[in-house]
């Protein structure tokens, strides 16, 4: 079932005199249940096509529907209210409140949708214990690691079940072990809810959880690369020789 379709995006910079096009007619589909993975080396516009594909940024030209909703010509109020319902995100320095705890943070999102309190807490019971976090639920960010913070972050993106949920390189910030944990458990939520996760990174071990891998060069699709019945490890073969040719970085 399809869940996101992206017709002829383009992006552009500058002004007439000086316009610098960062996207160049992508066209990208996304079925329910698949973690899809967006990679492509610097300055490739990998960062900029998850911007607008969330919504963060607006398109220049072309058109952006998930669920069946096209959001590129929205109003502001509009846009909030499709955020609201339909989209996660998981940013790179977490965006975690540091006056809440983990269990206030995890729960923003469930405060503006009207959903009662005894709901609320089992949603919030439900996601932590996923994501192994529910311990930490009366520290506040300062008095946790950062893989943990981390975790925190994605249980705030699933917490209100979105249609789908976009991750900014996720283990930018963290040590081996802990984004091998924070990409386990993802793995694991996308397999147990069906969660459909979006993920730039310019890691490729990271890249080896997805289900597929979109190659961006130079504002447009290069290729992409489909796990199937692979394993991690000859995915992560195939990723990184395709990096290789794209001229990316591994690490």
């Amino acid at each position: 079932m399809l869940i996101m379709q992206a017709n002829k995006i383009y992006k552009t910079y500058g002004n007439k005199f000086n316009k610098q096009e960062v996207l160049s007619g992508i066209d990208l589909q996304v079925d329910k249940g698949e973690f899809v993975g967006i990679m492509g080396p610097s300055g490739s516009g990998k960062t900029t096509l998850l911007n607008v594909l969330s919504s963060i940024d607006r398109v220049s030209k072309g058109t952006i529907e998930i669920e069946g909703k096209e959001f590129t010509g929205m109003k502001e109020k509009q846009l909030a209210e499709f955020r609201k319902h339909h989209l996660g995100f998981i940013f790179q320095d977490y965006n975690l409140l540091d006056t809440l705890t983990v269990k206030e943070n995890i729960m923003l999102p469930l405060s503006i949708t009207g959903m009662s309190k005894k709901e609320a807490h089992q949603k919030f019971d439900q996601v932590a214990g996923e994501l192994g976090i529910y311990e930490l639920k009366d520290k506040y960010p300062a008095e946790i690691s950062g893989g943990q913070k981390q975790r925190t972050s994605a249980a705030r993106a699933f917490v209100h079940d979105p249609s789908i949920i976009f991750a900014d390189e996720p283990t930018g910030a963290l040590d081996s072990k802990s984004a091998s944990d924070l990409l386990n458990k993802l793995a694991a939520m996308n397999s147990k809810r069906e969660a459909t996760i979006v993920m730039v990174t310019h890691d490729a071990v990271a890249a080896s959880y997805c289900s597929r891998v979109v190659f961006i060069r130079d504002g447009q699709i290069y290729t992409q690369l489909n796990k199937g019945e692979e394993s991690r490890q000859s995915f992560l073969g195939d990723i990184i020789s395709t990096q290789g040719v794209l001229g990316g970085v591994t690490q």
